[in-house]
């Protein structure tokens, strides 16, 4: 991920259903959309926590149909997070795009993982995706789905930190911005009450 000033920082949101999220999203998230071709959905697969080696083949529909469900995806998470019941609506679009056949692995002859060829589609990856999402909503981790405590981020992650208490998208970025904040902020305390 890249800061607003350009800065690269690392942000792990913790589950692959979430790492859809970083490249776009409903209103105003419209803006940060970078699956602009079925290309760039393939780019995306190759950096997203998958195993290596995944030839994924994607149709301009079944972009429109990831970036569709992503959305719906988008309003589920902060849904969850804020501790809001589920819209019935998207749950069933969930549901659908998970009712698919998803991506297959196989194992070779050597004891290592791969992909087959030629049977990776924008479809399996989104019902592998909507699998996911479904196994985060209903798992361990459920309760610990949030959104980064930065009042100008929006950025959803599963804390699966052993204690629990993740509060921001990234300590590079939210938390150092957070913790200079309070610095400043205690740093005029001292000097309004000393002045």
């Amino acid at each position: 991920m890249r800061t607003h000033e350009g800065n690269p920082y690392r942000f792990d949101p913790g589950a692959l259903c979430l790492e859809l999220l970083t490249t776009g999203g409903p209103g105003v998230f419209a803006r940060f959309e970078v699956l602009h071709e079925p290309a760039d959905l393939v780019a995306w697969a190759v950096r997203s926590r998958l195993p290596e080696g995944l030839e994924l083949a994607v149709t301009e529909g079944e972009l429109a149909s990831v970036r569709d469900v992503r959305d719906t995806l988008y309003l589920l998470t902060a849904d969850r997070a804020h501790g809001r019941p589920f819209d019935p609506g998207h749950l069933a679009a969930l549901n659908a795009a998970a009712a698919e056949p998803p991506l297959v692995p196989r194992l070779t002859a050597d004891g290592d993982r791969a992909w087959p060829p030629g049977a990776a589609t924008g479809t399996r990856l989104l019902s592998t995706v909507a699998r996911d999402a479904i196994d985060l909503f209903s798992g361990p981790y459920a309760d610990r789905i949030r959104e980064c405590g930065s009042h100008n981020c929006a950025l959803l992650f599963v804390d699966t930190s052993r204690p629990g208490r993740r509060r921001w998208c990234s300590m590079e970025h939210c938390g150092n911005l957070a913790k200079v904040r309070a610095h400043r902020a205690r740093a005029r305390e001292t000097t309004f009450t000393e002045g």
